[in-house]
C-alpha cells in the first residue's frame, strides 16, 4: 500500500485539499481508487496512452456546446469576424494548436521531460489555480525552445 507512487499520490491529494483544487483532487482520487482496488495494471496503461486524447475530446465537446445549443450560430460568427479581437483569437487558436502538436510528440518520446512538465503543471494547478492543459502546451513550448537552442548550438 505504501509504495513511493502511493505516497506521491497522497502528497498530491494533500496539496489538492490545501489548495482547494477540485480537478487535482478528483484526478488523484480516481488514480488512488484504481490502485487500491487493484485495477492499476489494467487501466493505468490505457489511461496513460489515451488520456490526453480523451481530455482534448472532452474539452472540444465543451467548447462546441454553445453551437449545439444554438447560442452561437452563423450570425454570431459573422459578427465576431468583424472584430480585431476575434482575428487575434483566431491566430492564437491556430498557434496554440500547432504548438500543442509538437508538445504531444515530445510527451510521447521524452519521458524525463514529461516528468518535469507534469510536476510543473501540478504546481501551477495546485498553487496558482492553473488549468491542467499545461503539459501539452508546456511540452509544445519546450519543444520550440529546444529547437531554438539546437539552432544556436549546432
Amino acid at each position: 500500500m505504501f509504495t513511493q507512487a502511493n505516497l506521491f499520490l497522497i502528497l498530491l491529494l494533500a496539496i489538492a485539499l490545501i489548495a482547494k483544487n477540485q480537478s487535482l483532487l478528483f484526478a488523484v482520487s480516481v488514480l488512488l481508487i484504481i490502485k487500491i482496488i487493484g485495477l492499476d495494471q489494467k487501466l493505468l496503461p490505457t489511461i496513460q496512452s489515451k488520456g490526453i486524447n480523451w481530455g482534448v475530446t472532452i474539452i472540444t465537446i465543451a467548447v462546441l456546446v454553445p453551437i449545439a445549443t444554438g447560442e452561437i450560430g452563423f450570425k454570431q460568427l459573422g459578427e465576431a469576424m468583424r472584430s480585431s479581437y476575434a482575428w487575434i483569437a483566431l491566430g492564437a487558436g491556430i498557434a496554440v494548436a500547432l504548438i500543442a502538436k509538437n508538445g504531444l510528440t515530445l510527451l510521447e518520446n521524452d519521458p524525463h521531460i514529461t516528468t518535469a512538465l507534469v510536476i510543473g503543471t501540478i504546481l501551477a494547478v495546485a498553487l496558482f489555480g492553473g488549468v491542467a492543459v499545461g503539459p501539452l502546451i508546456g511540452a509544445g513550448i519546450a519543444y520550440i525552445a529546444m529547437q531554438i537552442v539546437k539552432l544556436f548550438t549546432s
